[in-house]
This record gives C-alpha cells, sequence and structure tokens, in this order.
C-alpha cells in the first residue's frame, strides 16, 4: 500500500491561511451582531426585564450588563481603554453624566432621542443640550418607611426631611453613604440645595446621628425598610414605589425638598459595538421599552407622557405634578462641580466617625429631656453649644465652591502629590469631626447635669 502523501509546506500554509480567515471571518461577524454592555447601577428586576425584552426584539445581538455602583461605574470607565470599553453608562444620577462628559468618555446621541419626549422636566432639561446622554427615566427623591414598624414603634409617618431628625427616630433610619451610591449622592445633593449649605448638612448630620446603619449599597436602605430592620431611610422613588407595588408593607413619601431628575443613558466613546448599543438606548426609549417601566418589581417614572403610553397603574406618581410643587431647582453644574468634594466630606464627618456621631447625637437627645423637665439658661447654653458642634459642617459653603478645592479633587488621583495632599485635608475633616462629637458628648452630659 502506498503511503499516505504528506501535504507541503505551501499546501500546509494556504490551509492555515484559510483557518485564520474562516476563524477571522466568523469573529468579524461575531462582533457585527455584537455584544452590548451595560454598565449599570439598577437592580437586576430591571435591568433582567430589559435584557429579555431586547434581546427578543433584536435577535442576534446579546445584552450584557455589569452591575457597579455608579461612583464605581464612573471609575470603571474611566480607567478602561479605548476599545475596551462598555457600551452603554445608565444610572439615575445627571451629575455622574457630566462628570463622563467632562472627561470626554461620551459619544453624541441626538440623532436617536425620542422626539416625543418632552424637553423638561419642571425647569430641569430632560436631555443633555449637547446630546451627550438622555433622559431615559425619570427620578424623584424621598422617604421610605415600614408601616409595620412604626405602628410597633408607635412612629408618626414621615412627611418631610425634618420628620427624620426627631429624638424618636433615634437607631430607627438606615442611610448609605454618597460614595457608594450615585441616587443617595443626588439626595444628599438635593437637600443640600434645597435647604442650604448649612442646614442641608445640618440635616444630613442629624438624620445620620439617627441612623440603625450605613449600608453597602443603596438597595441596602430599602432592603432594610422592606425586612423592618430601618423603620425609614431615604431613597430614590423606584425603590419605595416597587416595593410598594409588589405588596411589601410599606409607603413611599415625596418631601417638599426634592428633585425629579432624569435617570440618563448614554453611549461611551471608545466601545466595540457603538451601533448595537446605540439600538439598546433606542429600544428603552420607545413605547415597548418605556412601558416596561411600569412593572410591579420595576414602578419608574417614564419620560414619555402617560397619554401615549398604555398600562399606567392606577394612582400613579406624575413627574410634573411633583416637579411643580418641589421647592428645590435643581442645578447641576453646581453638584458636578463639587461632587467628590460632598462624598469625601460625608465619608471623613459621617461614614469613618458613625459611632461618635451617633454618641453625640444620643447625649443631646438625653440632655434635651432633661432641660425639658428642669429648665435652666446655663444648661441650654451647653446644649446649644453642643448642637452646633455636632451638627455643623467642618467646611464652608464659601471653601467647598473654592476653585482651588474643586481644582484638587478633580486633579488625577495617580499623582502620588495629589493623593497626599488629598490625604492631608481629609485627615484634617475626620480629625475635626472627631473631637467635635467628643466635645459635644461632654457638654450635653454637662448641660443635663446643672
Amino acid at each position: 500500500m502506498a503511503s499516505p502523501r504528506r501535504p507541503s509546506i505551501r499546501t500546509a500554509l494556504t490551509r492555515s491561511a484559510q483557518a485564520a480567515l474562516l476563524v477571522a471571518s466568523a469573529w468579524s461577524l461575531a462582533a457585527q451582531a455584537g455584544t452590548v454592555t451595560v454598565i449599570t447601577s439598577f437592580p437586576k428586576e430591571l435591568t433582567g426585564a430589559y435584557k429579555t425584552a431586547f434581546e427578543k426584539a433584536n435577535p442576534g445581538i446579546k445584552l450584557e450588563i455589569l452591575n457597579k455602583n455608579t461612583v464605581a461605574g464612573i471609575a470603571y470607565v474611566r480607567e478602561s481603554s479605548e476599545g475596551k470599553r462598555p457600551e452603554v453608562f445608565w444610572a439615575s444620577a445627571p451629575d455622574a453624566f457630566e462628570v463622563l462628559a467632562h472627561n470626554e468618555l461620551l459619544e453624541p446621541i441626538n440623532d436617536i432621542a425620542n422626539p416625543a419626549v418632552p424637553a423638561t422636566i419642571g425647569a430641569f432639561p430632560v436631555n443633555n443640550p449637547e446630546g451627550l446622554f438622555l433622559g431615559q427615566a425619570l427620578a424623584g427623591y424621598g422617604i421610605m418607611y415600614n408601616t409595620r414598624v412604626l405602628k410597633a414603634k408607635k412612629l408618626e409617618a414621615p412627611t418631610t426631611w425634618a420628620d427624620l431628625l426627631k429624638p424618636e427616630w433615634f437607631g430607627n433610619v438606615g442611610l448609605t453613604s454618597p460614595s457608594r451610591s450615585g441616587t443617595t449622592h443626588l439626595t444628599v445633593e438635593t437637600i443640600l440645595q434645597g435647604e442650604g449649605w448649612d442646614k442641608g448638612w445640618n440635616t444630613m448630620l442629624r438624620m445620620s446621628g439617627n441612623a440603625a446603619a450605613m449600608t453597602d449599597r443603596s438597595f441596602g436602605v430599602p432592603d432594610g425598610v422592606n425586612n423592618g430592620q430601618f423603620g425609614a431611610g431615604p431613597v430614590i422613588d423606584f425603590f419605595g414605589l416597587s416595593s410598594k407595588y409588589s405588596k411589601f408593607p410599606v409607603e413611599f413619601v415625596y418631601p417638599e425638598e426634592t428633585s425629579i431628575v432624569p435617570a440618563n443613558i448614554a453611549l461611551i466613546k471608545g466601545a466595540s459595538n457603538t451601533e448595537e448599543g446605540k439600538k439598546f438606548i433606542e429600544y428603552s426609549l420607545s413605547k415597548e421599552g418605556q412601558e416596561l417601566l411600569f412593572k410591579n418589581d420595576i414602578s419608574r417614572l417614564p419620560v414619555l407622557p402617560y397619554d401615549q403610553l398604555s398600562g399606567v397603574p392606577e394612582g400613579y406618581p406624575n413627574p410634573q405634578e411633583i416637579a411643580a410643587r418641589s421647592k428645590v431647582a435643581f442645578d447641576v453644574d453646581v453638584s458636578k462641580n463639587r461632587y467628590f468634594i460632598v462624598q469625601s466630606l460625608f465619608d471623613q464627618t459621617i461614614t469613618f466617625r458613625l459611632d461618635d456621631l451617633r454618641a453625640a447625637t444620643k447625649a443631646i437627645f438625653e440632655a434635651e429631656a432633661k432641660l425639658a423637665k428642669n429648665p435652666n439658661a446655663k444648661g441650654q447654653a451647653l446644649l446649644d453649644e453642643a448642637k452646633q458642634l455636632a451638627w455643623s459642617p467642618v467646611l464652608t459653603a464659601e471653601q467647598a465652591a473654592s476653585a482651588e478645592l474643586q481644582a484638587l479633587f478633580a486633579a488625577d488621583k495617580t499623582d502620588s502629590a495629589v493623593n497626599q495632599q488629598l490625604s492631608k485635608l481629609q485627615g484634617e475633616w475626620n480629625s475635626l469631626a472627631k473631637a467635635n462629637y467628643e466635645k459635644a458628648v461632654a457638654l450635653a452630659k454637662q448641660a443635663g447635669s446643672q
């Protein structure tokens, strides 16, 4: 039997080249069909519904969800090299998109904007004027509370932020840090803009002083309210509404100091499958995509007017009405410029010093109760000083607005000199807060003994 002939080197190379061509061709077709990677802070109930519906409407395109909190999502996009970035950024905080736009990380998408979407919500633009990001839903900020916990602890249902500052709410409030949650950052910023810097920080410090815990992510607060760990807490509206419509024993209320702002969607510059990414954004703004927001476990406010949608639940909140009665004219530029300052100040004086703040708050409440039974001028003066120390920000509004400080927090964090300067400043805030809380405890105890 003749031995089989071995292919020549030329033939082997030709076959290898053909195989490589087939692989490259297959890869090219796969890339054309595309995988759209969406980086988002939204819960799986929302992202899962959109993934299923979009893939059904667009066979051959796969939707991949990369779940990160908004702050971590920004960092991920900034640190990813061109060609390896996700296609879509989808989150509730408009100032986060301003940060990405400032860093030139977004592609214009005004060519796919739905013309039926109103131009504004209140006085706030729904879409970015430069077309770098679009409003996909609307978001408001307010208080979610557990009706069973309130009944058991004989607490009145809160309707304002001030209600959560009362002594009876000590140990009954759930919170998250704005550095861990873009929606919490918007809540904090809304309060700061609605009440002013000093009064706003007074509100946040007192509310935090009443905290039972500081959760790791924004959904830790609604989860805690749902299961009765917390009596109430500040949340974005869809957390409260989705729990309510899913039959949890909870209610949600919009205080007067709230804001209705767009929850945005954007195309990231330097991604691989840009066209497929645009298709997902376009779908999310379509009638079908907007009606998904009414699902009980999503319960978000659409950007399309209700008269253009089907299946609007009875009694569903009307975002235009909420915006009209809100006292807050949210300024996204103010929020963007002090974005990292607010986060750092909150962490250094609240998150990392929470036990000290709670101790000061408890001592103040105890002194108030004693002085109510035995009022005297000396004790009241000591108590007022304790409150001033415990519930005032260590940074003034003028300092927070200074170009020098804002430039420092916007600078490149990989620069060792920048990091050293930031660490020193943050350490000073932390130490000052600790000293203030300790002195407030001592003064409150002294006040109660008068």
